[in-house]
Formats: structure tokens, C-alpha cells, sequence
């Protein structure tokens, strides 16, 4: 039986190409796929790394072979499959590996709406279904095939953006975007088009080989030439994309990083502004900022659980207008509770380009406490590690614990959270506090029993 087990994360499928990721394998997640969510059409795009145009080509004969009529969008950013698969009302797959090296890629998939589907909601029940084909043979195509059919769906992508986020008054910025070589040098020329923005294009050519840097902005090095760039030329900030595009970096007019969380809290303050009192999701590694500043504008926040399913199950649950993660992953719900990045970006450009000041000062309201950034750590056994913090701190005074997601600790004046990895012997810590001093007390305090 094909072992599935290390290639099946979460929401997506990853894998070594080709040795346990191949062509005949994806035709078998195609049909899979078609028959667990009982689709009779579905769309399919994919990112530009090598292996990728054959993966889906091979889904979708996959999907086609169970009668599912298949619209194909070729190179497209993870948001725009999204848009399809929401604007179009079908169930979708996304053939990338994101922000990770080369040789790996994978399937992102999702319901009609861009409705996640998450271990819980399909990819166990495709995953075993994969299974049990690969060791005792695929079925026999249906006696009626579906459809292959070609779409651009790019053009409507970007004009469903710019109705969400009106950037044609704002004044003329200067804006550098490092695409990585990914799929932003796709999408951002079609998005920006015609708008006040004096564009630097930097790395747009399409390259799944990454020959500049990884395509992931969450790795400090990655967006060390972003930084020299926009310092160089004077820009008023700087847009790092990752390989499919679904996130997005920032960075100010000193080529400083703009935090997730200040653009998290910036953007729901916008957002709150649309739709006042509505209901703001956060992940719980986000800043204390976020939920301050959600109740400051009206809105009500929700923290839950750090992933992707767990934000969207979240979004529908309570009817959301938006959420934010510690990792620049933001979702709306005007884009079917999906994560965009480029509209989060649109969103920074409006702000900005709506006042005179520079990003730096923009976004300071939004950036009120000192953090540690994620630092992870090697362990030989996550759950004693975790087990010996939660001693070290439970019955201390001022100090709640709770265990939502891994293990998070809270005084007054600081919290941390360190959390488990799925994939890794690692444990996650993330510090915050109300100064600088104490959180790298409570770091280096943390970090001794994780380590010890």
C-alpha cells in the first residue's frame, strides 16, 4: 500500500517529486477527490514550478475519469484559484507547495465557495480512499466522462479585488514588490494596472526553481534584497510575496518589517469601518494589539486556534468579516472567507495612500508591544517539554494557563505560547510583553525549560 501518512497535511498534500509524488498518483487524488465531495465539475490551477502543469493535467484526467466536467485556469496565485472556485460556485484544487524549496509541491483543495477541506471534512476520506486504489487498482472510468476545458480567469480576479478595495484616489506611491519568482510576478502587473503606483518589479520572471531566494518573506533572509531596494530607491514601502501568493509581507519606508499583527488590526480597522460592530477573527499568536484594537473600533474579536480550518470553520461559524494570523495569512469575507494576501496589500495601499505620513507612522498605532518572533526549538519529547512548562508555571500568582493550542501563558504584563509542530521535533515558542526587557526575560526564561 502507498504510504500516505507523511504527505498528507492538514489542508494540502505535499511530497517529493517525483519519488513519492507522481503523475499516476495525482490522477488518483483526481478521481478521489471527485468522489468524496461528489462533484460533477470542478476547477484545477497550479504555480510555476516544473512539475506542476503535469500534476494537475493528471488531476484533472483523474477527475474527468469519475464524469466531473474540469475547468482548468492554469498559472494562478492560491487566492485567484479561490476566486474561481467561489465566483464559479465549484469545488477547487491548487497544485503548489507554496513557500517551500523547490523540489516539493502538493494540492491545496477546497469545496464549492472556497469551503475548506480540512482532515475532518474530506481529506481522510479521500486520503484512505487513495489508499485502498493504489494497492488494489483504480476504478474503471465512468461510462460518461467529464469535460476539459480551458479558462483565464485572471482579469476577473483583479477587477473583484478592486471592487473590494477602491485605490484610485489614494495618492501616488512608490512601491517595490519582491514576487520571489513566484506567482505575484503573475498577478500583481494585472492588479496594479492603470493605479497610482509607481511599481519596482523585483524577481517577477516565473521560476520554480526559486534562483534568487525562497519564496517565503516569513524567513528574515528573504527579504533582506526587498529591504536594500525600497532604502535605495526611496520607496514608500515594500510587498513580499510567497511562492503561490496567498501571503503577503510588508515592509516600511526604512525597509523595516511591518508585523503581521499591525496589519492584521489595520486592516480589521478598515474592515470595521465597512461593517461596523462585526465580528473579527484572530489567531492566538497574534498580538494583544489585534483584539484592542478590534473593541476600539466597534468590533467584537474571537480568538481561536492557529491554521488555516480552523480560521475558516471559524469565519463561517460566527459570520466574521475578517481574520488574521500571525503568519500573514488574511482571510475575508467578501472572498468567501478565503486568505488573500493581495487584498491585504490593497488594503496598506489605501490606508497609506489615503494620508500624508509615512508607513512607519501609520502603522505605530498598530504596533503597541514588544515580541519575540516564533523561535523554534529541537526536542526530543514535545509533549514532556510541554508538560514540564505547564508545571514550571501553573500556580503561579497573576498566571492563568490555557490549552487551546499548544500551551499558553498569561500574566499581566506578558504571555507567551509554545506550541507543538506537526510535521517536526520542534516546539514553537511565540513571547509577547508590554516592553522589551520583560519579554526577553520571559524568552530566556521559557526557552531554559523547553531546552532543558
Amino acid at each position: 500500500m502507498t504510504d500516505l501518512s507523511q504527505i498528507v497535511k492538514a489542508y494540502d498534500v505535499r511530497g517529493v517529486v517525483p519519488a513519492q509524488w507522481d503523475e499516476p498518483l495525482a490522477e488518483l487524488f483526481g478521481a478521489a477527490f471527485v468522489e468524496v465531495t461528489a462533484a460533477d465539475a470542478i476547477v484545477i490551477g497550479h504555480d510555476m514550478r516544473p512539475s506542476s502543469p503535469g500534476l494537475s493535467g493528471a488531476f484533472a484526467r483523474g477527475a474527468a475519469s469519475r464524469g466531473a466536467n474540469v475547468t482548468q485556469i492554469g498559472l494562478c496565485s492560491t487566492d485567484e484559484l479561490y476566486f474561481a472556485s467561489g465566483s464559479l460556485g465549484l469545488p477547487g484544487a491548487m497544485f503548489t507547495a507554496s513557500h517551500n524549496p523547490a523540489r516539493y509541491n502538493g494540492i491545496k483543495m477546497c469545496r464549492a465557495g472556497a469551503a475548506p477541506v480540512g482532515q475532518d471534512t474530506g481529506l481522510a476520506d479521500i486520503r484512505a480512499l487513495v489508499e485502498r486504489w493504489a494497492d488494489e487498482g483504480a476504478p474503471q472510468p465512468v461510462a460518461a466522462p467529464g469535460t476539459i476545458t480551458q479558462r483565464d480567469v485572471l482579469t476577473d480576479y483583479a477587477a473583484h479585488l478592486r471592487a473590494l478595495v477602491d485605490l484610485g484616489g489614494i495618492r501616488p506611491l512608490r512601491v517595490v514588490v519582491d514576487a520571489g519568482n513566484g506567482m505575484g510576478g503573475h498577478t500583481v502587473p494585472t492588479v496594479f494596472e492603470g493605479l497610482p503606483l509607481e511599481l519596482d518589479a523585483m524577481y517577477f520572471e516565473l521560476d520554480g526553481s526559486f534562483p534568487n531566494h525562497e519564496a517565503n518573506p516569513l524567513d528574515p533572509k528573504n527579504i533582506v534584497d526587498l529591504q536594500a531596494r525600497v532604502r535605495e530607491t526611496g520607496a514608500d514601502l515594500g510587498l513580499a510575496f510567497d511562492g503561490d501568493a496567498d501571503r503577503c509581507f510588508v515592509v516600511d519606508e526604512n525597509g523595516d518589517p511591518v508585523s503581521p499583527s499591525a496589519i492584521t488590526a489595520l486592516v480589521a480597522a478598515r474592515e470595521l469601518a465597512k461593517h461596523p460592530g462585526g465580528t473579527v477573527i484572530h489567531n492566538l499568536i497574534t498580538s494583544w494589539s489585534v483584539p484592542e484594537v478590534v473593541r476600539e473600533n466597534g468590533g467584537e474579536p474571537v480568538r481561536t486556534r492557529v491554521g488555516h480550518s480552523f480560521i475558516k470553520e471559524e469565519m463561517a461559524t460566527t459570520g466574521a468579516i475578517f481574520g488574521g494570523e500571525h503568519s500573514a495569512h488574511y482571510y475575508f469575507r467578501d472572498f468567501w472567507n478565503a486568505d488573500t494576501g493581495m487584498l491585504a496589500a490593497m488594503h496598506v495601499l489605501a490606508a497609506l495612500g489615503g494620508q500624508q505620513g509615512p508607513l512607519s507612522q501609520l502603522v505605530a498605532q498598530y504596533d503597541r508591544y514588544a515580541a519575540s518572533g516564533e523561535i523554534n526549538s529541537t526536542v526530543d519529547d514535545q509533549t514532556g517539554r510541554l508538560a514540564a512548562i505547564k508545571a514550571a508555571y501553573q500556580g503561579r500568582d497573576g498566571v492563568t494557563l490555557d490549552e487551546l493550542d499548544g500551551l499558553t501563558v498569561t500574566a499581566d504584563d506578558w504571555w507567551f505560547n509554545v506550541r507543538a509542530s506537526n510535521t517536526e521535533p520542534l516546539l514553537r515558542l511565540n513571547v509577547e510583553a508590554r516592553d522589551t526587557a520583560t519579554a526577553d526575560r520571559i524568552r530566556d526564561e521559557a526557552l531554559a525549560i523547553i531546552r532543558g
